[in-house]
C-alpha cells in the first residue's frame, strides 16, 4: 500500500539536498487528508476534484512523461492553486511547485486575450497609456450599454470588466521621507496593477512607515512579481531577474510587500545566481511583520471601539504562514475587537487569475465567503491581499487592507 512512498533512503547515489526536502509527485500517500481542505472538492464532491487526484495527473506529466486526457486537464485546470493541501499533507508535498512545473511542461499557449493581458502586466509603459482610457470609459456611462450588447462576453472580457475600478493615473514618487526621527530606509514593492488600483493601501503603507521613522523608496523600474505568469505556465525568468536586479541595487534595510499574493511569489523566487536571490530573500519581508518588529513604544494609536474580522488570504495562510502578525498589529488599536473570519481555510475563489478563467467556480466560492462575512457582523473586514479584496468587493461590501485601518487611527 506504500508503493507511492519510495523515498530512496538506501540509495547511496541519491543526491543530497541542502534545502528543505521536496517529495516527488509519486510520493503522495493517497491518505485523503487534503480532500476536506480543497475548495473545488467542496463545490463538486467528486474525487477528480481533489489534490490527490490532481497529483496523479501531475505525476503522469512530470514523472511518467505520459500524455494526459482532456478530462484530466479539465480537472487540473479547475484547481484554484490555494495550496491549502500543502499544510495538511503528511508527506509535505510541494503541491504548488509541482503544479507550476507541470503547467510549464504542458507548454500552454494563451489565446489572443491572454497574450494581451500578459503583455500589459509585463509592460509598465503600456499600462500607463491604458489607464486614462479606462478612466474615461468608467466615467462615460458606456458600461451598461456595452454590457447589454453581450460583446464583452463574446470577447471573454466580461469578468475582468466587472471588476474594474477607477484607476489612479499619477505615479508614486520615488521617495517618501520619514515624518518621525529617521531610523532607516526601506523599499516598497508595488507590483503591477496595484499602483493604479490599490493606491490607498500603498499610501497607507507609506504613511505608517514614515510615522515609525523610515524613508520609503519606490523604484520605478520594478515590475510584476510574475505570479500570474507562473501559475499559467508562462516564463517568469525576465520578471524575476528584473526585480532582483532593481531591489538588490538599493541600499535599504528591507524590501517590503503589502499584497500577500505578490509576497508569496517573491518569497519563492528561483534564480541561476544564488547569491543575488539570497540577498533579495534576505531583505524581503511582509510589511505587517516589519511594522511589528519596528513599532516605537511611544507611538500610541487612537482608540476604536469596533469589531474587525480578519480574512486570511490563501497566499498568507498557506505559503507565507504569517497571518498572526495581522492580528497582533491590529491589537495595537485600543478598544478594537479582532476576530478571525470563520472558514478562513477555505479559498474565497479569487485565486490570482482564477476569478477570470473560472468565473462560475469562483463565484460559488465567493458567495460562500460573503455569507460568512455577513454572518460575522463585523464593523470592518480586512484582507492582506489585493486580489481577494477586489473580488470580494465586487458589487457589494467594502473590504480593506489592514494597513488602511491602522493608518486611519494614527495620531493627528
Amino acid at each position: 500500500m506504500f508503493e507511492f512512498f519510495d523515498m530512496a533512503f538506501n540509495d547511496p547515489s541519491a543526491p543530497v539536498s541542502s534545502g528543505p526536502y521536496i517529495p516527488d509527485a509519486s510520493e503522495c500517500l493517497r491518505c485523503g487528508m487534503c480532500v476536506s481542505a480543497c475548495p473545488t472538492f467542496r463545490l463538486f464532491q467528486i474525487n477528480e476534484e481533489t489534490p490527490r487526484s490532481r497529483i496523479r495527473t501531475i505525476s503522469k506529466i512530470l514523472v511518467e512523461k505520459l500524455p494526459i486526457t482532456q478530462a484530466e486537464r479539465l480537472h487540473m485546470d479547475n484547481c484554484v492553486q490555494c495550496r491549502a493541501c500543502e499544510i495538511v499533507c503528511p508527506s509535505s508535498m510541494a503541491y504548488g511547485e509541482l503544479f507550476d512545473q507541470a503547467q510549464a511542461q504542458l507548454k500552454i499557449t494563451p489565446n489572443w486575450l491572454g497574450k494581451l493581458v500578459f503583455r500589459l502586466i509585463e509592460n509598465k509603459t503600456w499600462r500607463r497609456r491604458l489607464m486614462p482610457l479606462l478612466a474615461v470609459y468608467l466615467k462615460s456611462g458606456l458600461q451598461k450599454p456595452l454590457r447589454w450588447t453581450g460583446i464583452l462576453n463574446k470577447l471573454g472580457m466580461a469578468e475582468a470588466e466587472a471588476l474594474l475600478a477607477k484607476p489612479t493615473l499619477q505615479p508614486l514618487a520615488a521617495k517618501y521621507p520619514a515624518s518621525a526621527t529617521k531610523r532607516g530606509k526601506v523599499a516598497l514593492f508595488t507590483g503591477c496593477i496595484a499602483e493604479h488600483f490599490d493606491r490607498e493601501t500603498l499610501q497607507a503603507a507609506i504613511k505608517l512607515l514614515n510615522a515609525i521613522g523610515y524613508d520609503v523608496i519606490v523604484p520605478p523600474e520594478q515590475g510584476c512579481c510574475g505570479a500570474i505568469h507562473q501559475h499559467n505556465g508562462q516564463s517568469v525568468a525576465a520578471l524575476i531577474s528584473n526585480n532582483i536586479a532593481v531591489f538588490n541595487a538599493l541600499e535599504v534595510d528591507a524590501v517590503l510587500h503589502t499584497a500577500t499574493g505578490c509576497g508569496a511569489m517573491l518569497s519563492e523566487y528561483q534564480h541561476e545566481d544564488s547569491d543575488s536571490v539570497g540577498l533579495f530573500r534576505q531583505r524581503l519581508q511582509d510589511i505587517n511583520e516589519f511594522l511589528l518588529q519596528h513599532w516605537p513604544d511611544d507611538l500610541q494609536l487612537q482608540p476604536l471601539n469596533q469589531k474587525v474580522a480578519v480574512h486570511e488570504p490563501c497566499s498568507q495562510r498557506n505559503v507565507l504562514k504569517n497571518q498572526q502578525s495581522v492580528y497582533t498589529l491590529l491589537q495595537k488599536i485600543p478598544g478594537l475587537s479582532v476576530v478571525p473570519l470563520p472558514d478562513n481555510h477555505i479559498c474565497c475563489g479569487a485565486g490570482g487569475s482564477y476569478m477570470l478563467t473560472h468565473p462560475d467556480n469562483a463565484a460559488q466560492l465567493r458567495e460562500l465567503k460573503r455569507q460568512v462575512i455577513r454572518d460575522v457582523q463585523a464593523d470592518w473586514v480586512v484582507s492582506g491581499n489585493f486580489g481577494c479584496a477586489v473580488f470580494l468587493n465586487a458589487d457589494e461590501g467594502k473590504i480593506e487592507h489592514p494597513l488602511m485601518l491602522l493608518a486611519s487611527v494614527l495620531p493627528k
